[in-house]
């Protein structure tokens, strides 16, 4: 169940968890415009602020910053994965098999991987969750696997 800003309003805790649930985000369109504000700010290179420049580049043509894509991903996992506690970064690995490009339409598929409750912390567990930001033709542009403080209910 989601808010009027698409926000999960049911919270959900460790033993609420396991392998193989999924969680999917609302879409969310990138324009140009945005790639580049982000890159200017951020990640200011050729290819991420001008499309001409950007043709003659690996890229062949204006994408956004991988850092970019990983902002937009954490934006919809805050709105899709309704972890009570938040989502508490542990780690996790990224990568980015495809660029993301102006009026791409993202969304975020996160599977939960491993719940493991803690040994030494009887009040919380790390959650294993890959999230895959995929575009309106299902490729995936950021694969995330992070791990997860996830907290238990209060007893």
């Amino acid at each position: 169940m989601a808010d009027s800003n698409g926000m999960a309003t049911e919270k959900v805790y460790l033993e609420d968890l396991s392998e193989g649930m999924v969680y999917e985000s609302a879409q969310l369109t990138l324009e140009a415009a945005q790639i580049q504000a982000f890159a200017s700010e951020f990640d200011p290179q050729p290819f991420h602020l001008d499309d001409a420049a950007a043709r003659g580049t690996l890229f062949c043509g204006l994408a956004a910053s991988g850092w970019h894509t990983a902002a937009i991903t954490m934006k919809l996992l805050v709105q899709s994965l309704p972890l009570a506690n938040g989502i508490i970064g542990a780690g996790g690995e990224i990568s980015w098999p495809r660029p993301t490009r102006p009026g791409d339409i993202l969304r975020v598929i996160s599977t939960i991987l491993t719940v493991a409750p803690s040994r030494s912390k009887p009040d919380r567990g790390i959650v294993t969750v890959q999230s895959e930001t995929q575009n309106q033709h299902g490729d995936v542009c950021q694969r995330l696997v992070s791990r997860l403080v996830v907290f238990r209910r209060a007893t």
